[in-house]
């Protein structure tokens, strides 16, 4: 095992705690991924997960969709995040796409679905290498606007908000 901080976690990936893991998977060769899965990239076996809200991240790219799915907040600014994983990591960057988070009027991160047509969504603003961190939010799309019955999926997840 290495010195990644790693986590126990039940069916719904959530743990013992309360508060949401945004989970990475650990391989016996050291190289963590996200999403996780059973096998590493090398064929290694799984060991355990990582929480990514543990590391800082930066901006690779983003953009801006303004022709979103039904339920999906209009415009949804989207990023690819690569995840600092620290000096002693060697294996290949962890990168996730997630959805920025938006500001509330206390400068926080909304935790609904995003759908802010009244007031144009205040999305928070990212460049290529803002620092950033995962936010959870309880609904990352409204459910019952898809074709699917809003019971069978998991409606939640985390965003991204840049750090000051």
């Amino acid at each position: 095992m290495s010195d990644h901080e790693t986590t126990d976690t039940d069916a719904d990936g959530q743990g013992d705690s309360a508060e949401p893991t945004f989970e990475a998977a650990e391989y016996a060769d050291g190289t963590v991924t996200y999403p996780p899965h059973t096998v590493g990239p090398n064929g290694a076996e799984r060991v355990g997960t990582v929480d990514l809200r543990e590391y800082e991240a930066r901006v690779v790219t983003w953009t801006t969709s303004t022709a979103t799915p039904p339920g999906v907040r209009e415009p949804n600014t989207l990023a690819i995040v690569e995840f600092e994983m620290g000096d002693d990591y060697d294996g290949p960057p962890v990168r996730a796409l997630g959805q920025i988070a938006e500001r509330d009027e206390a400068g926080g991160v909304t935790g609904d679905d995003g759908d802010n047509s009244d007031n144009g969504g205040d999305q928070f603003s990212v460049d290529i290498g803002d620092r950033i961190e995962p936010v959870y939010a309880d609904e990352l799309r409204e459910p019952g606007a898809g074709i699917r019955e809003p019971e069978s999926q998991e409606w939640d997840g985390f965003r991204f908000r840049p750090v000051e």
